[in-house]
């Protein structure tokens, strides 16, 4: 059998008897001292980069069981590799759900990923729960009740983009570079939302494979179509690739970056600090990056989980902001739980989260759900590229009243 990459936080527990838990078949990965949650992520290839947000929650739980744990448990928390690629993502989860027998699936990285599974996880009544992927398809409640997100979604996103591009240059060409699957889709289709009949004579798009080498031919392909509006809808090396290309080859479009390859670390330092001035994209996290956030009391409890339990972690990599954010929402739902770590009850607790302060988001940002709200995070306000960090503008921008 080959090797398998991953990633493991065990608690060496014994698994003792105790009373008041609820019986193993109706809370498979419960015992009386340990709780099992599964997860894949990409710790190789392409997106490898996004790994680090699997080891920040691997972090956060560590804190928590140091803490003592929840429920008097203490949080098992395995994460394997899909190497961003699909049938390896339900190759995985079936071992996660059948072999290890987790209680359920928490943060799985990958819009194409997710959606390998989601059918699997439904039909199986186990929660899915926080995906790190913005698709607009995570808040299905009707069709797939037991799959979450949590940021906000793509295409919620692009529709910000699209209305301050349309009211700064109205009539002007659009050019949209987008990941071949759901997640590049969400921002075309979040486009077409606010131009409507406009579309299809404003917009040339050029997409790209995740397996692909580059995006400079398609850079090069958008630039000849005379546009003066750029959406990147890319994963993070392909967006500083994109950067880097519109810069060298003298392109100077305004420039729009999907938010899940704004990092600093892993997008605009790599890309060329200097090549990305101007270009915009938007966030509901603080940036590490900002001075406003020097004293802030939030960014000073992340700072200081930072330095004990990640110390060699890069700071200026927003994606431990955002697993932070991810993580701390799991682990109000653990609490919420009291004794009762059914799948079922779970799920409940999923979909009752009262408005939750965390403290690495934007001022007037918080988490909330119900059953009939999927979406725990729906505000985003716009930020620009100084050639150091990015420069906050214009207000907070709820999702929901576009």
């Amino acid at each position: 059998m080959p090797q398998r990459r991953h990633l493991l936080l065990a608690t060496g527990a014994a698994l003792l008897a105790r009373p008041g838990i609820a019986p193993a078949q109706d809370a498979p990965g419960v015992t009386a001292t340990e709780i099992r949650i599964g997860s894949t992520n990409a710790l190789s290839g392409p997106l490898s980069s996004y790994s680090v947000i699997s080891r920040c929650n691997a972090a956060m739980f560590k804190r928590l069981n140091d803490e003592g744990g929840v429920g008097g448990r203490k949080i098992n928390f395995i994460v394997y590799d899909d190497g961003f690629q699909p049938p390896k993502t339900l190759e995985q989860t079936r071992r996660l759900v059948e072999q290890d027998r987790v209680a359920f699936l928490f943060n799985n990285l990958g819009t194409a990923t997710n959606s390998a599974i989601q059918r699997y996880v439904n039909q199986r009544k186990i929660p899915h729960l926080f995906l790190a992927t913005g698709a607009d398809k995570w808040a299905n409640p009707q069709e797939y009740p037991w799959t979450m997100g949590w940021q906000p979604s793509y295409r919620v996103e692009t529709q910000i983009y699209a209305k301050h591009f349309t009211a700064e240059k109205p009539d002007a060409k659009v050019a949209v570079l987008y990941q071949n699957d759901d997640f590049g889709k969400d921002f075309v289709v979040g486009i077409r939302d606010i131009l409507g009949p406009r579309f299809d004579a404003q917009v040339r798009l050029a997409s790209y494979e995740a397996t692909d080498p580059t995006v400079d031919s398609q850079i090069v392909q958008l630039q000849g179509s005379g546009a003066e509006v750029l959406v990147i809808a890319a994963a993070p090396r392909f967006a500083a690739q994109a950067i880097r290309r519109v810069a060298d080859i003298g392109w100077k479009p305004m420039t729009y970056l999907a938010n899940i390859a704004s990092s600093a670390a892993t997008v605009m330092i790599p890309a060329g600090a200097e090549k990305g001035i101007g270009v915009i994209t938007s966030d509901f996290r603080k940036d590490q990056t900002d001075p406003a956030w020097a004293n802030d009391p939030g960014m000073n409890e992340w700072r200081g989980f930072m330095r004990q339990y990640l110390p060699d972690a890069d700071l200026t990599d927003n994606n431990y902001t955002l697993a932070v954010g991810y993580c701390t929402t799991m682990i109000q739902v653990l609490k919420q739980c009291g004794n009762d770590f059914s799948r079922e009850n779970v799920m409940k607790q999923t979909t009752s989260i009262a408005p939750l302060e965390i403290p690495t988001l934007l001022p007037g940002i918080r988490a909330s759900t119900s059953p009939t709200q999927y979406r725990p995070i729906r505000a985003m306000q716009l930020q620009r590229w100084n050639g150091r960090s990015w420069d906050r503008f214009g207000a907070v921008i709820e999702g929901a009243s576009l």
